[in-house]
Formats: structure tokens, sequence, C-alpha cells
């Protein structure tokens, strides 16, 4: 289900004037579809460094080997690595996908209420597999939960874009520390200024 962004986030986010002018300029559509923490996880594991062509020919080619009648997790941690590896996965990929598959089942995960956790307790939480860092958890936090308040200044689109808009002049831990500062006023709401800084990206207003 596609939707809008609604009127009163657009109305806080264009207090910020240089935001502002890309929302007037830019559309940005909400995408929604059913929450499955586990499945955006493996998908992303497998885009990772990779096209969307090359990607989507990768997972398309994994999905097609999995037998409905048998659950996915099951699946991935039977597959040897060469299996795996067949569909197209690196050697390191593969391994991360199993580590994904091992840590919800022992943990409980699949039927988890992820509403009722923190942000930071779902990232905590998800970086402890090994292969899912924390800007994979950022992407599952909002594009598959919906989350409304995030600022993942690892995305070399959002931090090179707001440093092209805002022009802070500091360096290293500095310009992390002054690009949070920068998107405090969005809260909280930072996940939809983030959509207008993709949906921006190589626009004339970044020249």
């Amino acid at each position: 289900m596609d939707a809008k962004i609604r009127p009163l986030i657009i109305s806080h986010l264009k207090k910020d004037k240089k935001l502002a002018v890309l929302i007037e300029n830019c559309e940005v559509t909400i995408h929604k579809e059913p929450i499955n923490v586990f499945d955006d996880l493996i998908r992303s594991i497998v885009s990772q460094q990779l096209s969307t062509a090359a990607a989507a020919t990768i997972y398309g080619r994994f999905i097609q080997s999995l037998d409905t009648s048998v659950s996915v997790h099951e699946q991935i941690k039977n597959k040897s690595a060469d299996e795996l590896r067949s569909y197209g996965l690196s050697f390191q990929k593969a391994g991360y996908i199993q580590n994904v598959a091992r840590h919800f089942e022992e943990q409980q995960l699949f039927d988890m209420n992820w509403d009722t956790w923190s942000d930071e307790d779902i990232i905590l939480e998800l970086t402890k597999i090994k292969g899912v860092g924390r800007w994979t958890v950022e992407m599952i936090m909002m594009f598959s939960l919906q989350r409304e308040d995030v600022l993942p200044l690892d995305d070399l689109i959002i931090r090179n874009n707001m440093i092209a808009l805002y022009k802070p002049t500091s360096e290293k831990k500095q310009l992390i520390e002054d690009l949070k500062s920068i998107a405090e006023p969005w809260r909280p709401y930072r996940s939809y200024a983030c959509r207008y800084l993709w949906a921006a990206k190589d626009s004339k207003f970044f020249k």
C-alpha cells in the first residue's frame, strides 16, 4: 500500500528552510508492506554492494530454490555454503544469512512484536548477528518497521547530501555531531527528512 506523507509531518519539516526547498520540489511516497523483519534482513544482506538488477537476480534465484512447505530459516540453515554460493551469493554473505537464521531461531524472534521495542533495543539485538551492521538495521527500522525518527548517518547519500545542503566545516567525529545537531529540529520525523534527502540525490540542489 502506498501513502503520502501526512501534512502535519510536512509542516513540521518545512520549518527548516533548506529542507523545505527539497520538500517543495521532490515527491516522496511511503510504500507499506506486511512487516517481516527476518525476510527483509535476508534480502538486505543479499543486496549489499550490488546493483539493483544484480541483487534482484540473485535474490530471485535464492527464493526459487526454497520449498514453500518448509520454513525458510530451516532451509537456510541446512543449505551448504556451496549451494548458497551457486545462487550468486558470496561465501561471506552465505554465512551471514545463516547467522540471521540461527539467531532468529535461538532468540525466538520470528513472531516478535517489534512495536514494543525501542529503536536502540532493536539495533542492539540485531547487530549481535555477525554480518548485520547498524546501517542495515536502520534501513529495516525505516522501511520494514516504518519507524518515523531514524537518522542513518552511516548512509553515504544522507551524509553527503546533508553536507552539501548545510555546508558544515567540521570533520570526522565532530562532523557527525554537527550533522546530528542539524537534524535535531526534524524530530520526531527524521526518517521522513531522510527520505527527501534520498529523493533529491543527483539533483540541482546539491550542486
